[in-house]
């Protein structure tokens, strides 16, 4: 009886768990990996028009579900297909401002890792300066899985004034066509309105006449006196 069990219970093993569920369970887990991960973010606008000669910010922050330990960043310069550090660090726990090294000149670290930021100034910007700049960060909580981000800098000699003509002419156009649109609705309220009133004064002027009618020619509904008669009694002298 015992072994009996014990093969239904090999046999349940060798069954296993259907495909479906085997798959929901690893995408759930792959999914609070993913969530748990190390994310290197330059902000929901990748890019910067600056002038040239100027002073601009290369913005970087870093989130992690799990926090971090000895988390190493860099920044990088895309020179020409040639990757030039720029700087990097250990950060070795939450709020510990790291100690930077800098590679390249004009660069200065000012993030300090106040609320995660790692962000770096560059002075006096030149055309060469322009290109992307690559925020590298690695934690050692996530075995040393390399996440970035991308940040592009574009060098002007002047930045262009936008000519806004056509936007002004839309907007008057539509705001013509609204004002039009509402003058109609007014107007058109404004005559069904005056029309309301003229119906119901049509309608007492034919109420009025016809009582005048009436009367005129002696019909019920008229202004003639209407004391009924008294009957002559009958002579009962003999």
């Amino acid at each position: 009886m015992a072994m009996e069990v014990h093969w239904i219970g090999v046999h349940a093993l060798k069954m296993g768990l259907p495909q479906t569920a085997v798959n929901l369970i690893v995408t759930i887990l792959l999914g609070v990996r993913a969530a748990q991960a190390l994310e290197m973010s330059v902000g929901k606008i990748p890019f910067l028009q600056a002038v040239n000669g100027s002073t601009v910010l290369l913005p970087c922050t870093y989130t992690s579900c799990i926090g971090i330990e000895h988390l190493y960043f860099n920044w990088q310069f895309d020179h020409n297909g040639v990757m030039k550090k720029v700087c990097d660090a250990v950060i070795q726990s939450e709020g510990v401002v790291p100690k930077v090294k800098m590679y390249q000149d004009r660069f200065e670290f000012v993030g300090k890792n106040e609320k995660n930021n790692i962000s770096i100034l560059l002075w006096n910007i030149t055309f060469e300066d322009a290109g992307q700049y690559t925020c590298f960060g690695r934690n050692r909580k996530e075995k040393e899985k390399n996440h970035s981000a991308i940040f592009s800098l574009i060098v002007v000699e002047e930045l262009r004034e936008v000519d806004n003509t056509l936007t002004i002419m839309i907007a008057s156009a539509v705001g013509g066509a609204i004002a039009l649109l509402m003058g109609f609705m007014l107007l058109k309220n404004f005559t069904l309105f005056v029309l309301s009133k003229l119906e119901e004064k049509n309608k007492e002027c034919l109420v009025t006449s016809s009582g005048i009618d009436n009367t005129d020619n002696g019909l019920s509904g008229s202004k003639v006196d209407s004391k009924p008669k008294t009957p002559k009694q009958p002579n009962t002298k003999k």
